[in-house]
């Protein structure tokens, strides 16, 4: 037994080799793919902590909110039901440490109230930018930028005509 003890202790005391870990920009790739888009919102899970920091900017004011993948994966729901399966094309990416910058055009149809504006059926166009923050390969934190004046003038004009 005493010429085991050396081994045992050994294995106990060698670092184990760490999983390899996934770098922020495809956590947030693989985000935006999948979960954003509207294509799985139902795996919001696998990129998002259990509790994530959605700072939402608009020129009013800055809010932010606690999004769990539950939340966020019901967010993109509603996206669907005001947009209809809508498309999401990423302009630009840009990663920096553990945060990464996304731009995206998103074209869908408008099916449902926005802004208290009827449903026309017509095409809309929201341009939106984050910076999401990973940690241990997860979304923990991100700040929000829509358009949303481009968002109003394109209701106004399907409205008129």
């Amino acid at each position: 037994m005493n010429a085991l003890l050396p081994s045992l202790l050994a294995a106990f005391s060698t670092p184990s080799p760490e999983a390899p870990t996934v770098a922020p920009v495809e956590v947030v790739r693989g985000f935006v793919r999948d979960v954003r888009s509207g294509a799985h919102p139902e795996l919001a899970d696998r990129y998002m902590a259990a509790a994530v920091a959605a700072h939402q900017i608009v020129s009013e004011s800055e809010v932010t909110v606690v999004r769990t993948p539950a939340d966020y994966s019901e967010h993109v729901r509603d996206f669907r039901r005001m947009f209809g399966h809508f498309e999401l094309r990423i302009e630009e990416m840009i990663a920096d440490g553990d945060r990464v910058y996304v731009r995206w055009h998103q074209t869908g149809h408008h099916l449902a109230s926005l802004d208290g504006e009827q449903p026309t059926g017509k095409t809309l166009i929201e341009v939106s930018s984050a910076v999401y923050r990973v940690s241990a390969g997860r979304i923990v934190e991100y700040w929000i930028q829509t358009d949303r004046k481009g968002l109003e003038l394109q209701l106004a004009r399907s409205a008129t005509r």
